[in-house]
Parts: C-alpha cells; structure tokens; sequence
C-alpha cells in the first residue's frame, strides 16, 4: 500500500536531491525521511532510488512514481478540501422524501431556512407515502424519510435514527350542508351510514379500524392519495372524510367543513435517516431545519 505521506517524501527527495534537503523542506528529521523512503520502496517491492556517496537517482520505477505523485497529490488535496467545505456546510446535498402533506406544510420553512444558513448545501425532494418511503431509505435512494405512523409498534424502524417531529390529529370533513356541518364535535360512530372518501392505503387501512372499533365498517366509494381531490369530493357532496390536520393547512376546504372527530385518532409525523447518515453535518442539519419546522 502507497502512502500519500510516503509520495510527498519521495518527490522531495527527487526536488532537492538530498534526504538532508527534503527534511529541511518538510520540516523533519534526515532519519525520518530516510526511514520513510525505506517504507515506500517496501511498498512498491523494487528500489526506488540509487544512493551513489551524496548523489541520489532516480530508479526508472522511482522516475515513473515521481512523475504519477504530483497527480495523485493534487488529487488528494482537492478530495481533501471537497471533504472540508461538506464537513462545514459549505457544500453537500441532501436527498429527501416526503409524504404529500408534509411536503406541503414542513418541508418548504424547513429547506428555506436551511438554505439561508447553508447556502452550498442542495436538498432534492421527491414524494412517497410510507412505507415505500422508508424502503427507498433502507435501499439508499434517500437521506431522509418524512414518515408516519398510527401508533404501530413491533420495532419497524428499529434499525434507523428516528427524529420525532410532531403528532398530528385527524380531522373530519363534511359538506357544508351535511346535518353535522355546524356540530363542535362528531362521534365517528354517527357517521355510520355516510359514503367515504378515503386516503392513501396506510390512512385507508386506518381508517377502517377505527370505525370498525366503533361498531361499523366505512363504505368507501372514493379513494385517492391526493388531499385536493378529497376536499373536493367532499364539497361536492359526495362523502365525508378524515384527514391530517397537516392535509388541511396549505388547502382549502371550498364547499366542505372541518369537524373534530371523537374518539381523537392521531398519527406521528417523523424524520428518518440511517445511524452512519446522522452523523453527516447536511443531514444532522436538514434533521435540525425540520424540527424547527414543525415546532412552529
């Protein structure tokens, strides 16, 4: 194995001629430079240079070492630099994936912020539900997965560094001229005989169990990922809905209106990342932006 430390030396010695010479210009001992040139022609396993009374030459090998040493250097300390400028924020990306509402609601404060204080930091965002979301974490496709979850356990993120960002409670919507449209508070049990609009599969799947723990399976005529699609459904009349309160803050509700929904079902919202990725400064600093976010 060829060390940078041990190129350096050589083309010192190629530079002044000397060892005495290179450990003045390197700032070392004669000895130093001596036994490092030993380690280096180990390494390449043939003589490096001619030792002929005080004059040094070159061997053809130490002549084509020589000749690569100043591109590997020059490499290493430009790698050095890009690896310093990402250590200190001054460069970086950062890969997220975000559910829609949360893209929606979190994510634009949380990637505004972050690239006032870290202008060379870059964060692309795509969108996935969980637990695709969190899949493409697993598989490398992303830094960062916005997830949530219903109060599931079993250890399904035991593996990863969850950031707890916010609980989130779900809300009814009915339309403005529903018998309930004007009610403080709504059992979900006296929604029993009313067509659905339902979510995507994890809040579908959700919102089964919730009604069916109140005595009744939901009849879902509509089902959609898109929030808007069923705001507007509801607004035209054609079923109620539970959503995330996150849903409902960058929509709205034109011709539906928002209900609270007992018993209170709520959903947590988290980030997530990998242990080694944590420790990455964008990463650990895109994780800090998104808490700030949702602390607001």
């Amino acid at each position: 194995m060829i060390e940078a430390r041990h190129l350096r030396v050589l083309r010192a010695v190629s530079t002044t001629g000397s060892f005495s010479a290179a450990a003045r210009e390197l700032g070392c001992t004669q000895p130093a430079v001596s036994q490092q040139m030993k380690a280096l022609e180990s390494s390449a396993g043939t003589p490096l240079l001619i030792r002929t009374g005080r004059e040094m030459r070159l061997t053809q090998a130490g002549e084509a070492l020589v000749r690569h040493a100043s591109g590997i250097l020059a490499g290493l300390t430009a790698a050095e630099e890009e690896v310093a400028a990402i250590a200190g924020l001054r460069a970086g990306r950062v890969r997220l994936v975000s559910f829609p509402s949360g893209s929606s609601s979190l994510v634009p404060g949380a990637l505004a912020a972050l690239r006032a204080e870290h202008p060379g930091t870059r964060v692309s965002l795509v969108e996935a539900e969980p637990p695709r979301s969190v899949e493409m974490l697993r598989d490398g496709d992303c830094d960062i997965a916005l997830a949530f979850r219903y109060g599931e356990t079993g250890g399904e993120w035991d593996d990863l560094v969850v950031r707890p960002l916010l609980t989130d409670r779900l809300i009814g919507l009915v339309p403005e001229g529903h018998r309930l449209a004007g009610a403080e508070a709504v059992g979900i049990g006296e929604l029993a005989d009313e067509p659905w609009i339902a979510g995507c599969p994890r809040c579908r799947r959700q919102l089964v169990e919730v009604c069916e723990a109140s005595g009744f399976t939901p009849r879902i005529d509509f089902a959609t990922d898109d929030y808007p699609a069923v705001i507007g459904l509801v607004g035209a009349g054609l079923g109620v809905a539970v959503l995330p309160e996150l849903a409902m803050e960058s929509v709205r509700p034109k011709g539906a209106r928002t209900v609270t929904v007992e018993p209170a079902v709520e959903r947590e919202i988290v980030a997530l990342t990998l242990p080694d990725l944590a420790q990455v400064p964008a990463v650990a600093a895109t994780l800090d932006q998104l808490a700030r976010a949702a602390a607001r």
